[in-house]
């Protein structure tokens, strides 16, 4: 009447319409489309909804809500954007022939191709760190002749009980824990040929009351042998991590780790360069006791990501002997921080590699 328009309501539609173009930077596409907004809802010009990350750990969470904020707010009429930010771990894409273990998201497996490169010391930091960034987690130790996460976990004196058939793992720092360390004594060599090895992986994976989470960490024996094929051949391994250290020797048993991976077709999301320098404490100095970058320089070769490196220090070894990983210990040192950023990276390639079809991964 008169010729006055009446103002026109902000609809959800409208909202999503905005938010469709806001990409998630590591899937490559927007986060209407990978079903991460619901519960939109709009009052006296404050929107709200709820954002739903692929993983708890989201290299970047910081620019996707920011870049929701910026997206919304420029929407007329719009004073205020809340956004209430969770994540969902995607379930691992189904492979023909491996069952998956029910209640388990994601299987990652964490091996190496020589002993002596800190893998377990990586494992378990890695699992922490995802617990600290709010994950579900599990960790399964896989070295039946050498286990040695429960003393770097602080549940090596734990005495196994089940219930309704099924093991009831420790938990300590967020993580649940299984090892062969809880059924011998300390000084009671593990002496077991293949078939052995293969049925006490496959009785960890199944036989355990896990509960439900989003990554079950597997910290594998060195090399490409029996507990690798086992572990394979019973489940839908997400995805592979090898850890290495500078020096030659070990980058070539990486690349034959490798060369596992991907005869066996199981993705491998990255190399971890182990013990990457030495820095005194209180100095600036740097001693490459290894050498340096021979990681990141094998994994663009291999066109596999690099997901970072770890420096030589004597409070990781410490945290390890005294069942206190370092990333609980002391969390704002720049060694946790490097196993967190870490952590955040092989989030990240999980949900490329479970969202992102036909994905073509890049160093």
């Amino acid at each position: 009447m008169f010729g006055i328009k009446k103002e026109e309501k902000l609809t959800p539609d409208q909202v999503k319409g905005a938010l469709s173009k806001v990409m998630d930077p590591d899937l490559n596409t927007d986060i209407v489309t990978l079903g991460m907004i619901s519960e939109i809802k709009i009052e006296s010009g404050k929107v709200r909804f709820k954002l739903t990350l692929t993983t708890p750990a989201c290299p970047v969470k910081e620019k996707i809500e920011s870049d929701c904020k910026e997206a919304v707010g420029g929407l007329p009429g719009v004073k205020e954007v809340e956004i209430e930010t969770g994540a969902a771990v995607a379930n691992t894409r189904k492979v023909a022939g491996r069952e998956p273990i029910p209640g388990i998201r994601q299987v990652v497996a964490v091996t190496s191709g020589k002993g002596g490169v800190g893998k377990t010391t990586v494992a378990v930091n890695l699992a922490c760190a995802l617990a600290k960034l709010g994950a579900k987690v599990g960790i399964l130790d896989a070295d039946i002749t050498g286990p040695n996460v429960p003393l770097m976990m602080g549940v090596d004196d734990y005495q196994p009980t089940a219930k309704d058939d099924k093991i009831i793992p420790p938990e300590n720092f967020g993580v649940k824990v299984i090892s062969m360390a809880f059924f011998v004594s300390r000084d009671t060599p593990v002496i077991w040929r293949g078939p052995m090895l293969d049925k006490a992986i496959k009785q960890f994976l199944r036989d355990v009351n896990w509960g439900e989470l989003d990554y079950l960490v597997v910290d594998m024996p060195p090399g490409t042998g029996d507990a690798q094929l086992s572990l394979i051949q019973a489940t839908q391994v997400s995805g592979g991590i090898i850890v290495t250290t500078p020096q030659d020797v070990a980058l070539l048993d990486g690349r034959k780790g490798l060369a596992m991976f991907k005869q066996m077709n199981v993705p491998v999301f990255g190399f971890i360069e182990n013990m990457s320098y030495f820095q005194p404490p209180g100095t600036t100095e740097r001693y490459e006791i290894f050498g340096h970058g021979g990681g990141r320089k094998l994994a663009k070769e291999m066109e596999v990501p690099f997901l970072g490196e770890v420096p030589l220090e004597t409070a990781i070894r410490e945290g390890g002997d005294k069942g206190k990983p370092i990333t609980v210990s002391d969390p704002d040192c720049s060694v946790a921080k490097a196993f967190t950023e870490i952590a955040k990276q092989v989030a990240a390639q999980i949900s490329i590699h479970a969202l992102t079809p036909d994905k073509v991964t890049v160093a």
